[in-house]
């Protein structure tokens, strides 16, 4: 029998959620919230996966799945001329100094 999916802990929700390259638009990529915490915590605040893991409330092999994702259709939205529109995913919210990572590291 399968786990249950543990929920990702997202601690930026964005106000923004479509991207369209300038003409035509071949299709689009969907891009769910987490991926875009994966990416916001490695790339953007250039945390460890380790502590971005941490953050995020699950398994760093995990995170990395999820980021390894995130990097492939932002990719392929930019090669092949799609649009990102964010939305979904299997996330909890979190707000205030429980999830800052600038603070606690």
């Amino acid at each position: 029998m399968r786990r249950a999916r543990r929920r990702r802990c997202i601690g930026f929700h964005p106000s923004f959620f479509y991207f369209a390259p300038h003409g035509c638009i071949m299709g689009e990529e969907v891009l769910k919230l987490e991926e875009l915490e994966s990416i916001r915590l490695k790339d953007l605040l250039q945390l460890d996966q380790v502590r971005a893991a941490e953050l995020m409330g699950i398994s760093q092999p995990t995170f990395h799945r999820i980021l390894t994702e995130a990097h492939r259709k932002i990719a392929r939205a930019l090669v092949e001329g799609k649009a990102i529109r964010i939305e979904g995913g299997h996330y909890v919210p979190v707000k205030g100094d429980r999830f800052d990572p600038v603070s606690r590291r």
